[in-house]
């Protein structure tokens, strides 16, 4: 008796445990999920039914940002109360899941200290900015810009990003505020700004919306890479805010900036039609470009094309996604692409081809 119960125990549990696998497996493939897209060497198999999550105990409105810690684990920041950051491992099981009780979760870069050590930068859109562990626990929490001497209390401040540089620097990114790049020292002191608000076409050195933040140390000299996502653009900055360069990526809406090895990587959230140039939703694709600034392959976007070393209009090729807030990738070098507005999915994979 006591052998058939252990026996039975176990059985129960397995199944338990295979649940959210098999049903996110008997589910009705959707649309374009095994799909290749992309162009060049940089060619993905889309799998739309990777997460296994449980809705009812981790639910997720908007998946904004998501990142790859040391160990493999990969770690999304939502806007949903119930779970701020929910934590997967790469076959797509939910592992750990906490909350800082931030109610617009929004940026989340990791810092990985000269030590080894790993934490992580959360922002909120309602003005909180805060550094934890890989367990949730807050180890600093910047000072609000109104309250730091950075902004007068009629200047808005709704940050979307916040990096940390190798000295220890701390960059938040305004960009549904004032539009301003702050500057905090490792332990929160503030120590300046710049950018600022822009209503025209071409501003170097100042936004429309700065969206996101990356340190960008593909040169040897770190900088700081800025997205302009209205003006479709990239800006790189020194590290005390002297504008250095711009690229322009037409049709791209860009989100903000992710590098991994030689390449730069973004979600494009909004995109535009052939006929017509604005913020249009529902038309987003992931951009990947070289070294050089070249756009080498558009994920669920047309193939990028110069003319005359110009390039040309990007629109989306295959409506695969909807509105790309950001992508990761992997130590293997598969993405993970996370969706705005999109329906509460949770992020695709993007198994890269050999």
């Amino acid at each position: 008796m006591y052998s058939l119960s252990r026996r039975s125990f176990f059985a129960s549990s397995l199944v338990a445990l295979a649940t959210p696998r098999l049903l996110a497996q008997s589910q009705p493939e959707p649309m374009y999920h095994g799909a290749t897209v992309g162009h060049g060497e940089f060619r993905y198999r889309v799998d739309k039914l990777w997460c296994r999550a449980d809705r009812a105990t981790h639910p997720v409105k908007d998946c904004h940002e998501m990142v790859q810690a040391g160990d493999g684990r990969l770690y999304l920041i939502t806007n949903h109360k119930q779970n701020n950051v929910v934590v997967f491992d790469t076959d797509g099981q939910v592992v750990d899941a906490w909350s800082v009780g931030m109610g617009a979760g929004h940026g989340l870069s990791l810092e990985r200290g000269a030590d080894g050590q790993e934490h992580l930068w959360l922002v909120d859109n309602g003005g909180r900015v805060v550094k934890t562990t890989l367990k949730g626990e807050i180890v600093l929490e910047l000072p609000h810009a109104q309250k730091c001497g950075a902004y007068s209390d009629k200047e808005p401040y709704s940050p979307t990003e916040a990096v940390a540089a190798p000295n220890g620097d701390v960059y938040v990114a305004d960009g549904y505020g004032s539009q301003f790049i702050l500057r905090f020292d490792r332990s929160g002191k503030y120590l300046g700004k710049f950018g600022g608000k822009s209503t025209q076409p071409t501003n170097p050195g100042k936004f429309m919306q700065a969206h996101g933040v990356a340190i960008d140390a593909r040169g040897g000299e770190p900088l700081l890479v800025c997205t302009e996502r209205v003006r479709n653009e990239f800006n790189w900055f020194t590290l005390d805010g002297k504008h250095v360069k711009g690229v322009y990526l037409p049709g791209a809406y860009v989100s903000r900036p992710v590098i991994h090895g030689r390449h730069l990587y973004s979600g494009v959230c909004f995109g535009a039609k052939l006929d017509d140039h604005r913020m249009w939703q529902g038309r987003g694709f992931v951009t990947i470009l070289d070294e050089s600034d070249k756009v080498v392959s558009n994920p669920g976007g047309c193939e990028p094309r110069y003319v005359d070393g110009r390039l040309q209009l990007m629109l989306q090729d295959q409506p695969v996604f909807n509105n790309c807030h950001d992508v990761c990738i992997d130590a293997r070098g598969d993405l993970y692409v996370c969706q705005w507005n999109s329906g509460g999915v949770y992020p695709y994979k993007l198994h890269r081809l050999a």
